[in-house]
């Protein structure tokens, strides 16, 4: 199970339910996906082809809807 949390500009935020502890988020698109760790600080875990001005615009996003990002991970992976 892979629950979305949001889409937006054509991405698509996304967790995988059976994976590492860390709280992190996916995100794909057509042209690729990427994963970004969200603590201790927003960073690029891993990208799949997608570009600089794409990984800029998903760093924005992700800033800008941060708090729903880590409510909904807590929410899914209760501790």
């Amino acid at each position: 199970m892979s629950p979305t949390v949001f889409r937006e500009r054509g991405y698509r935020f996304f967790f995988f339910s059976r994976e590492e502890t860390r709280m992190h988020v996916h995100v794909y698109c057509g042209d690729g996906e990427v994963k970004y760790w969200l603590e201790p600080e927003i960073e690029l875990a891993r990208n799949h082809h997608l570009s600089r001005v794409q990984l800029r615009q998903i760093e924005q996003l992700i800033e800008e809807h941060y708090d729903e990002l880590t409510d909904a991970w807590r929410e899914h992976f209760p501790t």
